[in-house]
């Protein structure tokens, strides 16, 4: 029995691979331009009003920026291609980067946390804010709402997970932003507690935001799997390919925002190599062009005879 396909297709990814990384550089270094500018407005007019919760969303602000470049960074690695001691590429920098970002959030917001409470545990030394720092925190909440939208936009266009943890961390500015204009018109009305409770909230939101961005990135880089809507539908697109009458043992881990599959496919025990080889080659082809798989690895098993490793599992 001839091969009944034709020779094995490489996955081109080449252009969505660009077109990520051009996305991703684009809408971070808009990021940083903005992120530049509120932080050095906040952190100044915060000290001129006296606002621990304007000099807090500066810092915030300001941790941005090295988010932004962690990005940068990693949107420069992931790009390489495979070599020997990266054979699957280097998609986790991007990986990596999230598990960064979300450690630096996390140490931000004790940070701020630690400073709030140093002022409450003192509030005779809460002066009155000025009102200017509320016109600064409202212009940050609306830049940093624009600025959340227009990544989260660009993240989903390209499918980075990397992008939309960073739009998150934009729209976690924004959120804080809104509870320090809060605080401050608190205290602008005669109620100073509420200027260092606004800085209070803001940390428990970043650390909040770090511990999940971190934990996720933990877990990624200890191999998780897709979820079981993914495997589905990948075991689905194995099981459609003419010739294949099982599949078995399917695994996936993560690769940044890809996916490595293992699969072990039933063919029919009585046609030759070649043939079997041709199946194989054309689900692996399916699926790279269906899913977000960088490689799937295939072992033909021959059906009817179980090699005592899988009997009973088949599905």
């Amino acid at each position: 029995m001839r091969n009944p396909f034709p020779p094995e297709d490489e996955h081109d990814s080449a252009q969505q691979t660009l077109q990520k990384a051009t996305a991703a550089s684009k809408s971070t270094w808009v990021s940083v331009a903005v992120n530049i500018c509120l932080s050095t407005v906040q952190i100044l007019v915060g000290v001129f009003a006296k606002s621990q919760g304007l000099i807090a969303d500066g810092v915030h602000s300001l941790s941005d920026l090295v988010a932004d470049f962690a990005v940068l960074l990693a949107n420069h690695h992931s790009r390489k291609d495979a070599d020997t001691e990266h054979p699957y590429g280097h998609q986790r920098f991007e990986t990596g980067a999230s598990l960064a970002l979300g450690l630096l959030l996390l140490a931000v917001g004790l940070g701020m946390v630690w400073s709030a409470v140093a002022k409450l545990e003192q509030p005779d030394t809460i002066p009155s804010v000025h009102l200017s720092a509320l016109w600064v925190a409202l212009v940050a909440l609306v830049a940093k709402e624009c600025l959340f939208r227009y990544m989260l936009r660009v993240a989903t266009a390209v499918k980075s997970g990397m992008l939309v943890a960073n739009a998150w961390h934009a729209r976690s500015d924004a959120a804080s932003s809104l509870v320090v204009a809060c605080g401050i018109v608190g205290n602008l009305l005669g109620y100073p507690l509420l200027d260092p409770i606004a800085a209070l909230i803001v940390g428990c939101m970043v650390g909040k935001m770090g511990w999940s961005f971190s934990w996720d990135a933990l877990n990624d880089l200890m191999d998780r799997g897709a979820d079981e809507q993914e495997v589905e539908a990948i075991r689905r697109t194995i099981a459609q390919t003419p010739g294949v009458l099982g599949v078995h043992e399917l695994k996936t881990r993560r690769m940044g925002d890809m996916l490595v599959a293992d699969a072990h496919i039933v063919v029919a025990a009585d046609i030759t190599v070649e043939a079997g080889h041709g199946i194989a080659v054309e689900a692996r082809r399916r699926v790279l062009q269906q899913h977000p798989v960088l490689n799937l690895m295939t072992h033909v098993d021959p059906a009817d005879r179980p090699d005592g490793d899988h009997t009973g599992r088949l599905a």
